[in-house]
């Protein structure tokens, strides 16, 4: 796909998630590639689509300009603790289960809604550890956000996640894949689990050297330069579960 044809299908992209918040009585839009970056997503013209293609409720809160707000949005923390769509009715989140990591959330303090009725927030996990996210919100106090919800959400979440990937993909914020042989793996699991090198080796019965060796080609393939970094990466590519094995 030229960089033409890829413009196009996230501005068309852009365009149905916009649609589908005005069909739904949720036509105010925030959307970030990346909860981590303040950057916003732009359009091909260089323009944010905040503040043109997307609205939010408060005209005057220009969001994507205030580097802070992803510190105080509980949105943006609730994106951060579940992967799923979740909906908030002016008071509360909640998701389609019994969610420990929202009614945290929810017991934490009041959540300031930034003159928000009713949202649904759909994150979008990516490779890499990239976590981007769109919210469909109203200031209209009568919107029924859960019906809204349980009729909507898997068509929600699977939008989210097409506009969040084509747009990272263009950006080039996704990475080639990379693999890692069952060596390399079993060494940065062990590392992960906080085992030296020469611990490492008596685990898994080979020598030191040869460790150093797995780690190193790790290392290499995955694009960074440390031990650490190379258990983080790998880490954030899926190859280290919960814990060692």
């Amino acid at each position: 796909m030229g960089e033409s044809e890829g413009s196009d299908a996230i501005l068309a992209l852009a365009e149905a998630v916009a649609a589908v918040g005005a069909q739904m009585g949720l036509p105010h839009i925030a959307a970030t590639a990346d909860i981590g970056s303040p950057e916003p997503m732009r359009g091909a013209d260089g323009r944010p689509f905040a503040g043109s293609l997307f609205t939010w409720v408060d005209p005057d809160l220009r969001y994507w300009e205030d580097r802070g707000f992803a510190l105080r949005s509980a949105f943006v923390h609730a994106a951060r603790a579940i992967a799923e769509p979740f909906w908030f009715d002016g008071k509360r989140m909640a998701t389609w289960r019994a969610s420990a990591a929202l009614e945290a959330l929810n017991r934490d303090s009041p959540i300031e809604s930034f003159g928000v009725a009713g949202a649904i927030t759909a994150p979008a996990y990516l490779p890499g550890g990239v976590i981007g996210a769109v919210v469909w919100a109203t200031s209209d106090a009568r919107i029924d956000v859960g019906a809204v919800f349980a009729a909507r959400a898997a068509e929600l979440h699977a939008l989210s996640l097409r506009f969040m990937a084509s747009y990272a993909e263009a950006q080039g914020a996704l990475a080639p894949p990379v693999r890692l042989t069952r060596r390399e793996i079993q060494c940065l699991k062990w590392a992960a689990a906080g085992k030296t090198d020469a611990e490492v080796g008596e685990i898994v019965a080979i020598s030191l050297p040869t460790v150093r060796f797995h780690i190193t080609n790790a290392t290499r393939k995955l694009g960074v330069v440390s031990r650490s970094q190379a258990v983080h990466r790998a880490a954030t590519l899926g190859y280290i579960g919960s814990a060692a094995r």
